[in-house]
């Protein structure tokens, strides 16, 4: 059941938020996420240690949920989801770094 008319503002983060804008789009494309940012763990606290920026993971999941069904929204998803192996900083998902830019950028 699909209504454009309908407004909608989730808040959270993690997989939960992820999951609710996934089951959003099905419903309106009138969606607002305000992500919270708090999480220190795996590649996100890793890039928290190294450079003065918020974490940025759970603002790529919810950027990779809200793409769209399409072949282009899948392919974006894909990007965002996509994973860098190293032995630093820069071990984790593309999109933490696409995010981690526009959160340090001033």
């Amino acid at each position: 059941m699909w209504d454009v008319s309908k407004k909608v503002v989730a808040l959270g983060g993690g997989h939960g938020l992820a999951a609710t804008l996934t089951a959003l789009r099905s419903m309106t494309s009138d969606i607002t996420a305000v992500v919270t940012v708090a999480d220190n763990g795996g590649s996100s606290g890793r890039l928290r240690e190294e450079f003065p920026i918020l974490p940025p993971g759970d603002l790529r999941m919810a950027l990779a949920a809200l793409c769209g069904d399409d072949e282009w929204g899948r392919s974006w998803a894909d990007i965002m989801q996509y994973r860098f192996t190293s032995d630093g900083a820069l071990d984790g998902p593309y999109g933490k770094f696409t995010a981690g830019s526009f959160m340090g950028s001033r």
